[in-house]
């Protein structure tokens, strides 16, 4: 049963990540499709004396959904079924977490996504998912 997970993050290699998978598709019918976004946590707790948890979840909601449309709408022109989530908390650790929640058989990422450490080959993030998961991670660029 062939369950993938495609970790976004809004960028443009992400959608390299999904494109990917549509063509996987193409050769042989996946199973599921798990799109999710994971949103850091607020560490700070200095925040939330000024900002309401309720405005912290809106505001997590609403990034998630940005990073999460153009990746919905690549997989909703294929027609292809999906379930899509975003998360809160360590990014790579959400990621490895509902992998092995979801029982899924392999993880498709970007090699590098938004984060603020440019020309690195490999992102920390992706880095990290490769050394935690226990399941094959296919890195797209």
């Amino acid at each position: 049963m062939d369950k993938i997970l495609i970790p976004v993050d809004g960028s443009e290699v992400a959608l390299h990540a999904v494109q990917y998978v549509i063509e996987q598709n193409r050769r042989g019918q996946l199973d599921a499709i798990f799109l999710i976004n994971v949103q850091p946590g607020i560490l700070s707790g200095d925040v939330k004396r000024f900002i309401s948890q309720d405005i912290i979840d809106a505001y997590q909601r609403e990034e998630g959904e940005k990073a999460l449309a153009a990746a919905k709408a690549l997989l909703d022109s294929e027609g292809l079924a999906y379930t899509a989530r975003t998360l809160v908390g360590h990014i790579a650790e959400s990621i490895i977490s509902f992998a092995q929640s979801q029982q899924c058989s392999s993880i498709v990422m970007g090699g590098r996504g938004l984060g603020s450490v440019m020309g690195m080959l490999l992102g920390s993030i992706t880095t990290k998912v490769l050394v935690l998961s226990e399941v094959p991670v296919t890195v797209v660029k």
